[in-house]
């Protein structure tokens, strides 16, 4: 038997222990599959067991190894007896197919300073938590590096993911590879090999993929560099194909500061993508005024720090999700591609999406014009019909004729978003938040001014994380007007955000109001949606 260089000391009657994290779709079974195969080829004992994680991205599957020579483990005159569960701090090897679930293992013991080498693709897949905290809620993902280096006896951290696409296929033949090149297996490159080509499916995508995660494993430091989280600022185009967003782009480079271009036109290509040019145009205009007031009041002197808040808070704002918006996504043909690619189809295979839905009262009434899904909100009947039909939701296959047409007939409505419900909502409560920059900055509240812009951070998404955003904004903005000429009152409010998507339930900030602002702040909790429901009537 071939075997290469290993880190790992085999004891007598000690078998190599050895957990696999990873998610659905990620190939972790065939990952386990493959290491069992080239081990039992190689004449050794091998197992695995899974413990299966969570759906929605709340945890990976765990496929924990067991190998044992065969020499050895007929040692003692008997079979080997092999464990069913990984036990902390007995792991050889931890091979972790997205990075955040290298820190589930460390988190969990599973991950020793003498004992285990640790493979972690460096790529994110968000977990639920981070798509739905209010503001940004994406974790660090230095610290799970930092971790590694203290809690692993090596730590190799590169992206396989990356490789895997490049390669034309999927994550688990890049770990595989890495594995073989970290030397952390006894066993060749070419036992390796072999055991993908006896797979008999995509084996060219795979041994390609094989190849560039044993050589990035080959060439790996022996400490992984920090991952580089700053964002670029997006790119400003020369020129526009369309003569209408050429002269919206002109009004960009001739009456803005250099440093609001890349996020005036990354705006601008939000809001054509949401709506349309026109709404683009209506965008740049509000921009334009609140740029005058910048100019006005000390901008220069402030690295135009409100015109920048500005161009990106209002071209989130104006794109908010709704029932449209969803609908327009789910049904693009770029998605249904993605899809394809995530989960390594051939094209001669179908693939079905699922989709879970639950609309509320509120969504449903905001699709329809004004006056009428006014009152159908405060219809009991409609209310309850509602409520029978959707409160547990439905799940609906989007590549199905039937779903995907009346999907795309609801995403074919924003040409009318300007005269529904949900719209006339939304820009009233834009216009409410902008008429407070601009009264503040007016009165010499610059920076608090720019704190308000910045606010509007927290309302994101639809259903019941907008509405809580919504009822937290309210709060902020009744703060910001207690804050008026306060020294500190940009400060306090800059702390009282940062408390609002602390939590879900909303008990820092209600702690922090009554801390900062005294008797009664923890009241200021209206919904924002009711206060501006009024005004749009």
């Amino acid at each position: 038997m071939n075997t290469a260089k290993t880190d790992i000391v085999l004891h007598s009657g000690t078998p190599i222990k050895i957990a696999i994290l990873a998610m659905g779709g990620q190939g972790g079974g065939v990952l386990a599959d493959w290491i069992v195969e080239m081990a039992e080829n190689a004449g050794w004992w091998a197992q695995t067991t899974s413990v299966p994680g969570v759906a929605q991205r709340t945890g990976a599957t765990i496929y924990y190894l067991e190998l044992i020579p065969e020499s050895t483990a007929h040692a003692a005159g008997k079979p080997p007896t092999l464990a069913m569960m990984p036990t902390p701090g007995d792991l050889d090897l931890v091979v972790a197919a997205e990075l955040m679930e290298a820190g589930r293992a460390m988190q969990r013991g599973l991950v020793t300073p003498d004992r285990t080498t640790l493979i972690t693709s460096s790529h994110r897949s968000y977990a639920v938590g981070e798509k739905a905290a209010l503001g940004n809620g994406i974790a660090d993902p230095n610290k799970v590096i930092d971790a590694g280096r203290e809690s692993a006896k090596r730590l190799m951290c590169f992206d396989l993911q990356e490789m895997a696409e490049r390669a034309g296929s999927v994550i688990s033949a890049s770990l595989f590879g890495a594995i073989a090149g970290s030397g952390a297996l006894p066993f060749a490159r070419e036992a390796f090999e072999e055991t993908v080509r006896h797979g008999g499916k995509g084996v060219e995508a795979s041994l390609r993929a094989f190849a560039l995660g044993f050589d990035a494993a080959q060439k790996a430091p022996s400490t992984p560099a920090a991952i580089d989280t700053s964002r670029p600022a997006p790119d400003v185009p020369e020129r526009a194909a369309n003569p209408e967003v050429q002269a919206l782009l002109s009004k960009v480079k001739a009456g803005f500061p250099a440093e609001a271009h890349g996020m005036l036109v990354a705006g601008l290509r939000r809001l054509i993508d949401y709506q349309d040019i026109d709404y683009a145009a209506e965008y740049l205009q509000k921009c334009t005024e609140l740029h005058a007031l910048d100019a006005r009041h000390g901008g220069e002197a402030h690295d135009w720090a409100l015109t920048n808040a500005a161009a990106h808070r209002l071209a989130v704002a104006m794109s908010y999700d709704d029932v449209i918006r969803v609908a327009d996504l789910k049904t693009r043909g770029s998605r249904f591609e993605r899809v394809r690619q995530e989960v390594g189809a051939n094209s001669d295979q179908l693939v079905y999406t699922t989709e879970y839905m639950h609309p509320r009262l509120e969504e449903i009434c905001g699709t329809l014009p004004t006056g009428l899904g006014r009152w159908l909100e405060q219809s009991k009947g409609f209310g309850g019909f509602v409520k029978r039909r959707m409160e547990k939701g439905r799940r609906v296959k989007t590549g199905t004729l039937t779903w995907f047409l009346a999907l795309y007939a609801v995403s074919g409505m924003r040409r009318f978003r300007r005269s529904l419900l949900r719209h006339q909502i939304e820009t009233a409560q834009i216009r409410e938040w902008l008429d407070r920059v601009v009264r503040l900055a007016g009165n010499g509240n610059y920076a608090l001014a720019v704190e308000v812009l910045h606010c509007r951070r927290i309302v994101k998404g639809y259903s019941g994380t907008h509405d809580r955003g919504d009822k937290r904004f309210a709060s902020l903005m009744n703060a910001a007007d207690k804050l008026v000429g306060q020294k500190d009152g940009a400060a306090t409010l800059q702390k009282l955000l940062k408390a609002a998507m602390a939590d879900e339930e909303g008990r820092q900030l209600e702690t922090q109001l009554g801390l900062l602002l005294g008797a009664g702040a923890s009241n200021m909790t209206q919904p924002a949606n009711a206060m501006f429901s009024r005004q749009a009537a």
